[in-house]
């Protein structure tokens, strides 16, 4: 029987033991290894007030079908759901509006989509984008913000489209890379869109609202890293910190640091034949090294964002905003000139149907830049104390909570700049090469749950077909 490893127990490493386990079925033995004490990486489930609250990822985007499909697969379709017709909202230029629709990550299909956010000379700018002549992309990634500024100036940046994306990575658009974070909006252009105005528009759907946009499970998230451990059948080892591979005659050695448990044999080293790695860029850098040193370089230039989430429970009957969210752009500040801490508050509540009703009031709140820890470097009391204090300017909510969690995700979020295409390019030329192993995880094609599974769908494969040799 082969032995398989795989390093890392998040979303990505489990889909692949998952898919491992139906392309070999029982020629293989299966082991997960991983670092903290539980599965799901970013996929956590806590208790809060009483209900299982995501803290980590809150939902995934349904317009891509790997998670709809793995969902319906391993038998959840019963659990998922989709958000309420709540609107999301967004604190731009000093005032709380409506999220417009009609963009693509906060690039207009017209002016008079943005209309509401923009001042009379910011909408004048969008007007004019599709007169400045064609988009010279060049042959490889561009600068995000640069290319935004320059065609629509900075109003649209610093008002929507950064909101956004501090959303999905924590980072502004300055330091992200075109082709890295919007491929649709630069395949538009390269497929003959003449202006970004135009690109947005051919890619936003036909029928507006048809299709919900995002999903989720009830009960959490967790529930489906809980179901793929166990249709993986796997061996599970929690609180094992992997501190070196290296090759065999054979396969490959994993060897434990001093986060491993306790017990012989757990500290011992493990041979196996065939490694899936699916954990952080600074994890996969540091066990790379010496075994593919091309990989390993291009992992150790990846850089990372910290954010923390605040999981409110608040009493029954706690009135919220008549919004699904609100996201807060950079440098933002209340009537009186005081910046916000956070950068987006969830109104669950309103959001998800099913965590609705009589029970308590849940909301979230994100706090975490890249480049800008602010209240990051405080401790849980002062983060939630800004946190609400936030809540209470932005939304008027001043209740007392009856619960409250706070989770830091450290290093959290893959920075995906304007070199990450050709980074990712070596690691996975680098990979190829070398026979039982393979590569998975959020720095690699996407930080979403989709781009998750994608990944781990793709490692698991080539390890199976090499298996099956």
């Amino acid at each position: 029987m082969k032995q398989v490893a795989v390093i890392g127990g998040g979303i990505s490493g489990l889909a692949a033991a998952y898919r491992l386990r139906r392309l070999l079925g029982d020629q293989v033995q299966l082991t997960v290894f991983e670092s903290t004490a539980a599965v799901g990486g970013k996929l956590r489930t806590a208790e809060v007030g009483g209900v299982g609250y995501d803290v980590g990822a809150e939902a995934f985007l349904a317009r891509r079908p790997e998670v709809l499909a793995l969902v319906e697969e391993i038998g959840l379709a019963d659990r998922l759901v989709h958000p309420t017709k709540a609107r999301a909202k967004i604190h731009a230029g000093g005032s709380v509006q409506g999220l417009p629709p009609g963009t693509v990550m906060g690039v207009p299909a017209s002016a008079e989509a943005v209309a509401g956010v923009l001042s009379e000379d910011g909408r004048h700018a969008v007007e004019k984008e599709r007169s400045l002549g064609p988009v010279q992309l060049g042959s490889g990634d561009v600068a995000l913000g640069p290319l935004l500024r320059e065609r629509f100036g900075d109003e649209l940046v610093d008002r929507l489209v950064d909101p956004l994306l501090g959303g999905v990575y924590a980072g502004g658009a300055d330091g992200l890379g075109l082709r890295a974070t919007m491929p649709g909006l630069a395949g538009a252009v390269e497929a003959g869109a003449d202006s970004l105005t135009a690109a947005a528009k051919s890619l936003l759907p036909k029928t507006p609202g048809t299709a919900p946009v995002f999903g989720t499970l009830t009960g959490g998230l967790g529930g489906l890293a809980e179901r793929l451990l166990e249709l993986s059948g796997a061996r599970l080892r929690t609180s094992s910190t992997v501190r070196a591979l290296s090759r065999t005659e054979s396969g490959w050695r994993i060897e434990f640091g001093a986060a491993a448990p306790a017990h012989a044999p757990a500290d011992s080293p493990v041979d196996v034949d065939a490694v899936v790695l699916a954990v952080p860029a600074p994890a996969a850098r540091k066990l790379l090294d010496g075994v593919v040193p091309a990989a390993s370089a291009a992992f150790g230039e990846v850089e990372l964002a910290s954010m923390a989430v605040v999981a409110f429970a608040f009493p029954p009957g706690t009135e919220l905003p008549d919004a699904s969210g609100i996201l807060i752009g950079a440098g933002e500040r209340d009537a009186e000139g005081v910046p916000y801490a956070s950068k987006a508050f969830t109104f669950s509540s309103n959001k998800w149907a099913h965590l609705g009703g009589d029970g308590p009031v849940l909301v979230r709140g994100s706090v975490g830049r890249f480049g800008e820890p602010g209240v990051l470097t405080e401790d849980d009391d002062a983060l939630v104390a800004a946190v609400r204090a936030d809540l209470a300017r932005l939304a008027g909510v001043t209740a007392r909570p009856i619960d409250l969690l706070v989770t830091r995700w450290g290093g959290g979020l893959p920075q995906y700049g304007t070199g990450h295409l050709d980074r990712v390019a070596r690691i996975e030329t680098a990979v190829a090469d070398v026979p039982g192993l393979a590569v998975a995880g959020a720095t690699l094609h996407g930080v979403g749950l989709p781009a998750c599974v994608a990944t781990a769908d793709a490692a698991a494969r080539r390890i199976a077909d090499q298996l099956l040799e």
